[in-house]
Parts: C-alpha cells; sequence; structure tokens
C-alpha cells in the first residue's frame, strides 16, 4: 500500500444493516472471543461464514499450536511487514513484545531488515517465514530445521501462521482498513 491514507472501503456495518447470517456470525464471534467484531473480521463479516471459519482458523494458531507465543507473534509480524499491514502490525506489535520478542528485533522486522539479534527459534522463524513469502517455498534445509525443531506439526503450523495473517493482511489491505482514531501508521514505508 502507499502512504496514503485512503477511505476504508468496508467499514464497521451498522446493526440495522446486518442480514440474518452477518448477525448470527457477529453473535457467534462476541461468544468466542469476547469481543465484537474488529479488524480484518469488520470486513469479514461481508462473507460471515468465511469470518467464521477464519476467526475459528486463528483461536487455533494464535492460542493452541505447537509453536511458542513468542515464535507465533514474532511470525505474524514478519507478515505484516511484508503485507505492509498497519493494522495488522498495529494489533501484534505489543503482544509481540509481552511474548518476549525484543524491540529492536521487532523495530528491524518493522524496517524490512532481517534482525541482527534473534532467538534460535526466531531465525528460524524467520528463514521459513521469509522463504515462504518472497520465493513460495521454502528450501530443504530450512524445512529440515524447522521440523528438527518444531516436528512436521510445527512446520504446519508455521505454515498456517504465515498463510492464515497473510489472508488478513490482503483482506485488509483490499478493504483499506483503517487504524484506530489518532493512531499513528506504524510500519515505514519500504524501499525497493
Amino acid at each position: 500500500m502507499n502512504d496514503a491514507t485512503p477511505s476504508d472501503r468496508m467499514p464497521e456495518l451498522p446493526a440495522e444493516a446486518l442480514t440474518e447470517a452477518q448477525q448470527i456470525a457477529a453473535a457467534a464471534f462476541q461468544a468466542e472471543r469476547g469481543v465484537p467484531v474488529f479488524g480484518p473480521f469488520t470486513p469479514l463479516l461481508r462473507s460471515p461464514e468465511l469470518m467464521q471459519c477464519a476467526s475459528r482458523m486463528g483461536l487455533y494458531l494464535r492460542y493452541n499450536s505447537v509453536l511458542p507465543l513468542r515464535v507465533s507473534e514474532f511470525t505474524i509480524l514478519i507478515v505484516a511487514r511484508e503485507w505492509s499491514q498497519q493494522v495488522e502490525w498495529h494489533i501484534h506489535h505489543p503482544i509481540a513484545l509481552k511474548a518476549g520478542v525484543a524491540p529492536e528485533t521487532a523495530q528491524a522486522i518493522a524496517e524490512g531488515r532481517r534482525p541482527a539479534a534473534m532467538s534460535g527459534d526466531e531465525a528460524l522463524a524467520y528463514d521459513f517465514s521469509m522463504e515462504l513469502q518472497r520465493h513460495r517455498a521454502v528450501s530443504d534445509p530450512t524445512y529440515a530445521a524447522v521440523v528438527t525443531r518444531f516436528g512436521e506439526q510445527g512446520a504446519i503450523d508455521l505454515t498456517g501462521i504465515n498463510g492464515y495473517y497473510a489472508l488478513l493482511a490482503m483482506t485488509m489491505n483490499v478493504a483499506r482498513t483503517a487504524l484506530p482514531e489518532g493512531a499513528p501508521r506504524p510500519l515505514p514505508p519500504l524501499t525497493p
């Protein structure tokens, strides 16, 4: 996305404008997550069943995958940066820091640089995610290293996090989902 702030194409729908299927999906979302529809789920509500499926997948990937939360959140930051998704970064940056990602590591990701200092798990997630996001595949050595550390389920969960958060980033980029009122744009533009 460019640095301009275009208008939100798919803002929150007024309650009275929701179809029956959207009302059911919004209520199920609130019951499962304890909060109203927000962020990427606002545009996804236009397709209620897709929104519910995406929400359930997100709950698994965030809270039940075999990967440590720090690795999951670190990976989400990589995806947000690769897609220049401001809202995704805005939501997950504080969670990543709380989960143990070092501020200087997150800053390097925000600037589009490979962090100078990463834990072994972060380095594995970084290499895997960058190969997958940029080359659409993962090399044998990187795959083997991830499987050795996290198992085959870990390789699939890491793939799922990359794909799921790319889906959310694409959705918000298409919808031009706006940052909360007054929030600064956290990601600087990348130079080619």
